[in-house]
């Protein structure tokens, strides 16, 4: 065996291990050990048992002097001692030790300079898979000599103990930033692997000048790129997933001063109510290659049923890029000329589009407003209004006024425009059709917004086009699918209480021009 293979890991193998696997060997693996089975297309589909989400609360960062000034403790970022961290490691190490171990070497980040090398260690082969998917491969060249910057250890079978862990359930994802390493335990939910990485990212790159976003981006034929802003559910992957524009990636970039880059090498889409119609892209990336987490599938036909919520809402399809026909091969686009924040309004009174000033784009972008979609946390079994600060809050471990400061710093060097976009209900409690989405973002990104009237909404104060092309006039209007004016203006003023307060709590630090652009109590 090749000592490198587990440099940095501590992992003392008794059993066989396995490095770089190629994803059909993978595969091949995974259906021997009876992880999963293969769908009609061809598409590995897993289930990830009682946790079919993220487990936020179960999330810990190593509190150590180097890091402690710079993380912004409390709800989202708990921490955890140099010790407990240490103890877990050596115990999720002497477990792997007796398993068989599937090691992924990969890194994240399409821009050559601000690229981060990880080493994933774990005992499945279907999440060594999700790792090869959505990470970027690097080169023969580069595995030769590949020495990780951060090691993760992934461990879906082990199960903590919080008296001695010091966790908040069995299962953990802990983070230490100075010794570079995490564990990742008690959970077979993939998408803990990415986001986790995200999180990794989210700390260094300011240090750097470059600021990580919770975002999609897509690019047009003249060159022009978008970068999408959103929380699970609000459209990011499905909206930047368009024939008529090369996707740069559909979750996580940077933005640097020259570029915006991916950091992924594949994307991870909701699969609830998945159709060809309606996204054919994606639909047709669930193909052999893709790893498919919790969707229902027939025994006897082998056929995928994603209407299908018995098991969870947020079902998931993780696939490299190259299963979308028309995207941007090297991951890079030129820094963005239109930003859009993705929200989907529980309330029923935000417009499905509107365009925001510099300092308007700050406070909702701080705000982060949008409504948890059912399963994408445990325990969200319901649509629930939240503010998640910068449309990522759960994965921004430094102070989050500091990721604004820098998006309107590059924003206002760009002069990109910013819209917000509201993809969620309308007052008779129904979902904005797809079709009137798409027409509204691609007339902003066609710039067919410009010259168009604006008026001024009441509540909340930015401007809202009075018409669009490809989009009915009515639908602009959030109060004319309310059948009472005064109930939708109670609702409107409701919300707007919400975002005030909010931003009260939260940002009472932030220049006074930014808390100013939002609605006051």
């Amino acid at each position: 065996m090749d000592t490198n293979e587990l440099a940095g890991t501590d992992i003392a193998p008794r059993k066989r291990v396995f490095r770089n696997l190629a994803p059909a060997a993978l595969i091949e693996h995974a259906l021997a050990r009876g992880e999963g089975a293969l769908s009609e297309t061809g598409a590995l589909v897993v289930r990830t048992g009682s946790r079919t989400g993220r487990s936020a609360n179960d999330k810990f960062i190593v509190d150590a002097p180097e890091v402690h000034d710079h993380i912004a403790w409390g709800e989202v970022n708990r921490p955890v001692s140099s010790e407990a961290f240490d103890a877990l490691w050596t115990r999720v190490a002497d477990h792997l030790s007796h398993e068989d171990v599937y090691i992924f070497d990969g890194y994240a980040g399409a821009g050559p300079d601000h690229a981060k090398r990880f080493r994933i260690a774990g005992e499945l082969a279907s999440q060594a898979l999700f790792a090869n998917q959505l990470l970027r491969r690097p080169s023969a060249s580069m595995l030769a000599t590949f020495t990780p910057d951060y090691t993760l250890l992934v461990a879906p079978s082990f199960r903590c103990d919080p008296e001695r862990d010091g966790t908040a359930s069995d299962a953990a994802v802990m983070i230490d930033y100075v010794s570079r390493r995490v564990v990742i335990a008690g959970t077979r939910y993939a998408g803990e692997i990415k986001k986790t990485v995200f999180s990794i990212m989210n700390y260094v790159l300011p240090f750097t000048g470059v600021l990580p976003m919770h975002c999609s981006a897509n690019m047009g034929e003249d060159g022009s790129t978008a970068v999408f802003f959103g929380l699970s559910g609000t459209g990011k992957t499905t909206l930047s997933t368009d024939p008529k524009r090369c996707l740069i990636g559909d979750d996580e970039h940077g933005w640097a001063d020259d570029m915006v880059f991916n950091f992924e090498g594949g994307c991870y889409a909701k699969c609830i109510d998945l159709s060809e119609q309606h996204e054919p892209d994606i639909y047709g990336a669930v193909r052999f290659g893709a790893l498919v987490e919790n969707v229902v599938m027939d025994d006897a036909t082998r056929q995928l049923d994603y209407s299908d919520r018995s098991l969870t809402e947020n079902t998931r399809v993780g696939y490299p890029l190259g299963h979308i026909a028309n995207i941007q091969p090297d991951g890079r686009g030129r820094v963005p000329s239109t930003v859009i924040f993705l929200t989907a309004d529980a309330f029923g009174v935000l417009p499905p589009i509107a365009k925001l000033d510099l300092d308007q784009a700050m406070y909702y972008f701080l705000s982060g407003y949008t409504s948890k979609v059912a399963g994408t946390e445990v325990g969200v079994s319901e649509p629930q209004p939240t503010f998640s600060t910068c449309f990522g809050e759960p994965f921004l471990p430094l102070d989050p006024v500091r990721y604004a400061l820098m998006l309107k710093e590059k924003v206002q060097k760009a002069r990109a425009d910013v819209y917000l976009v509201n993809s969620g209900w309308n007052g008779r409690g129904e979902r904005m059709p797809l079709k009137y989405t798409r027409a509204m973002v691609n007339a902003a990104l066609a710039g067919q917004l410009d010259d168009v009237d604006y008026a001024r909404d009441a509540h909340f104060g930015f401007m809202v086009p009075q018409s669009c092309p490809g989009c009915p006039a009515y639908m602009l209007d959030p109060a004319a699918s309310w059948s009472d004016r005064a109930a939708y203006d109670a609702q409107a003023e409701k919300l707007a209480g919400m975002f005030a307060r909010n931003f009260a709590q939260k940002y009472a630090h932030v220049p006074q021009e930014i808390r100013q652009a939002g609605p006051g109590e």
